[in-house]
């Protein structure tokens, strides 16, 4: 039996083999996921793009977060699951933030949350001090996209990168166990690398990181409304589910489907007794 690995495995890979994650909302996904060795699933809040069709990540809630987290934890036996907490979930202080984390936790199954920015290390360092690990996320931070100006790489100029690093350094004594690193120059991913002792898991991050991340739709060719540059498609199964679907509708306007082998048969002697009961049906 597999043993799940926990948020102290993670940082313990530190430097060794690369880890991998991926994003995951649902249990079938969540399970391929985990079957094929995926170190950690992060149920992210991408959740509002990808699944529920929102324009940008602010609009998902802490209760639609705990919904899918639920289905993922009851998928995963190796994966680290990791909820993503929601924009508005810890920005209004230390306690509000505490309690989101406890319900991704508690009532989600999540074992590790991930919060994004370096602007909350009280509410980092509280909710690690009531048992919950946490992630953190710097550069690009699509929580605070307004404020960024829209969805831009981060830290291409000198000064900017230093704040970068002074962030992951900030987030790591806080108490973090790992730290993504979205969208910024791989120069300032791989000077992040080396200063701090956690994993960092790269998106748009570059090479050097400890392990990476991307969006499952993104992987799969599920989501067509854009496509970062940092995204390598593995497979077009947005396309093959048209084809199946159309393939389906076909059939089924053709007649073709469902076939006899697609149906149920009767015993021969409860069909003529029911032909019987139906004849009496009609005289009555």
């Amino acid at each position: 039996m597999l043993k799940p690995l926990t948020a102290p495995d993670i940082a313990s890979r530190k430097g060794g083999e690369r880890l991998a994650m991926l994003t995951a909302y649902d249990y079938p996904t969540a399970l391929a996921l985990d079957q094929a060795g995926a170190d950690m699933l992060l149920v992210g809040d991408s959740l509002a793009m990808v699944v529920l069709g929102h324009p940008d990540t602010l609009s998902v809630t802490l209760d639609e977060m705990v919904h899918h987290t639920k289905a993922v934890s009851r998928a995963a036996r190796r994966s680290l699951v990791i909820g993503d907490l929601p924009f508005l979930s810890y920005q209004a202080g230390v306690e509000r933030a505490v309690l989101a984390a406890g319900r991704l936790v508690q009532e989600g199954g999540a074992r590790a949350v991930k919060l994004e920015g370096a602007g909350y290390l009280r509410e980092v360092e509280a909710m690690v001090r009531a048992g919950v690990p946490v992630m953190g996320h710097v550069g690009l931070t699509p929580q605070l996209v307004a404020g960024l100006g829209g969805f831009k790489v981060q830290g291409k100029t000198a000064e900017t990168a230093a704040r970068l690093v002074r962030e992951a350094m900030a987030l790591e004594a806080a108490g973090c166990f790992s730290i993504v690193l979205e969208a910024v120059p791989s120069v300032v991913a791989r000077e992040i690398t080396a200063r701090v002792s956690i994993p960092t898991i790269g998106i748009g991050a570059g090479p050097h990181c400890d392990g990476q991340v991307l969006v499952i739709h993104d992987v799969l060719g599920l989501f067509e409304r854009f496509t970062p540059k940092f995204v390598k498609r593995y497979a077009e199964l947005g396309n093959l589910m048209q084809e199946a679907a159309g393939r389906y509708m076909y059939e089924v306007r053709q007649g073709a489907f469902p076939a006899d082998e697609h149906g149920f048969g009767m015993d021969p002697q409860e069909a003529a007794a029911f032909r019987g009961l139906l004849n009496d049906i009609v005289a009555g």
